[in-house]
């Protein structure tokens, strides 16, 4: 057998293996559940006049409210995306808008695996891990570890200036996780094609087993947790497409689904 002939076999076999748990083609439909904060102006649509591929994608949008003290999500969540023990690969692209201000002192999220733990009685409701934000003109991710009770227990690494983020157009982000709560777990990233963070035997999830969500969308995490506006644009708009899960890098990639 030549060895072109067993690198088709080898491909072949290793694309029968692969599993797109979930995609979504930048629509409104598909997901387990939508969720805009209440209070707040945020919308999420469904348009067609700014996509990544096809005929759709999503616009996420969220308005700053001087007093207003509660969280500022714009958001689309998939459940039982990963649990402490699993490996996979997840994706999506995405596009801030053309006069998207850089502030860096503030962040904003785009994507992050989420859990409630408010069963435990110790003051945590819903906890996210990983997460992946907008610092600046930087990209960021973390990764948390320990035990989620008592909250003192929870430990966090932030990667920053892992790229710089052009405004107005679209951008790509892959994520390959092995989620182990000991320090055998890995995180990878790639943006727009290039690896840009690879972190091996380390803690990428908390000891608790449960299943995380994977949402992504415009979170404003840095209004709440600044307590006020940083900079001077209020309005901010993220859209998205080609959102996808997998065990496969190709399951994750918008350029291969």
């Amino acid at each position: 057998m030549s060895i072109k002939s067993l690198a088709i076999m080898i491909a072949s076999a290793l694309a029968a293996q692969a599993t797109q748990s979930f995609s979504n083609t930048g629509t409104t439909s598909g997901w387990d559940a939508i969720f805009i904060d209440s209070g707040t102006q945020g919308t999420v649509q469904q348009v067609t006049n700014v996509v990544y591929q096809g005929t759709t994608a999503l616009k996420m949008t969220q308005v700053y409210q001087s007093g207003f003290t509660g969280r500022y999500h714009s958001e689309v969540h998939h459940y039982n995306a990963m649990k402490k023990g699993d490996t996979g690969f997840y994706g999506f692209a995405f596009r801030l808008q053309e006069d998207w201000q850089a502030t860096p002192a503030q962040s904003y999220n785009i994507a992050q695996f989420i859990a409630d733990f408010s069963n435990l009685g110790c003051g945590e409701d819903y906890m996210p891990g990983t997460m992946v934000e907008i610092l600046g003109d930087q990209l960021v991710t973390r990764r948390k570890y320990g035990s989620v009770c008592p909250t003192s227990s929870q430990q966090t690494e932030y990667y920053n200036n892992l790229a710089t983020v052009t405004p107005g157009v679209w951008h790509k982000i892959e994520i390959q996780a092995n989620w182990q709560s000991d320090g055998t777990g890995y995180l990878k990233l790639w943006y727009d094609g290039n690896k840009v963070l690879e972190k091996y035997n380390v803690a990428t999830s908390v000891t608790d087993g449960r299943e995380f969500e994977f949402r992504v969308g415009l979170y404003a995490n840095g209004w709440h947790d600044d307590g006020q506006l940083k900079g001077t644009q209020g309005t901010r708009q993220v859209w998205f497409d080609e959102i996808g899960l997998g065990t496969t890098f190709a399951d994750a990639d918008p350029d291969q689904w």
